[in-house]
């Protein structure tokens, strides 16, 4: 159901990442920045429930949408005590989901301003329109993700296997250096407006980053 899910919203152009128990889904919420969570009330190691209920005790604010198989009104409501902001059954309906998944964004979106920015760099994820300074970038879908990602987690170093279940998919990597294309691509056209040559940083080994702001 996972892939299923993360292919119907990767055609909305949402960006995906997918785990296939609670402890991995809470090491990768630490690892990256999410805007909504969709939860399994099922998950092995550590069920829907009780991950909820960490993400909230340790501050974690984003929509979390449960699913679950069971549809009795006392399941409904130990999901939502346990933090969640809304909660469907299976077997889901796509447009449905997807039309709960816009209206639990929106709600956000009154918490934190949907621009994201870093030094003259702005990006919107609402109208997929990047900028720096007053000049607007023409990036493909890839280029766009790729940037979203390092935008929203900075001075973070993403691994190359971080950039392809972000960008891509585990399930179709991309060649070896397609990750280096496209990098060099966006670094081109980054500076084609103005931006510094080393706004996104190489770390040898390791991944990408955005430069420091202070530097």
């Amino acid at each position: 159901m996972a892939e299923a899910l993360a292919e119907a919203l990767a055609i909305q152009r949402y960006a995906v990442d997918t785990v296939s128990d609670g402890e991995a889904a809470w090491v990768q919420v630490n690892t990256l920045n999410y805007d909504l969570i969709l939860l399994d009330m099922m998950l092995p190691k550590l069920d829907g429930i009780h991950l909820c209920q960490r993400l909230r005790s340790n501050g974690y604010q984003m929509p979390v949408l449960m699913i679950t198989a069971r549809d009795t009104s006392t399941d409904k409501v130990i999901g939502l005590d346990a933090g969640a902001d809304d909660y469907m059954v299976k077997p889901l309906d796509i447009p449905e989901l997807l039309a709960r998944i816009r209206a639990l964004l929106r709600r956000g979106q009154t918490v934190s301003p949907p621009i994201l920015e870093w030094g003259q760099l702005r990006l919107d994820p609402g109208t997929y329109e990047v900028c720096y300074g007053d000049q607007t970038l023409r990036l493909t879908p890839k280029e766009y993700s790729l940037l979203e990602l390092l935008i929203r987690n900075g001075r973070q170093i993403m691994s190359r296997s971080a950039i392809i279940e972000h960008v891509w998919s585990i399930d179709n990597p991309p060649k070896e250096d397609t990750i280096k294309v496209h990098v060099k691509s966006l670094r081109s056209k980054l500076r084609a407006v103005g931006a510094p040559e080393d706004l996104i940083e190489t770390v040898h080994g390791l991944g990408y980053r955005l430069k420091s702001l202070s530097e």
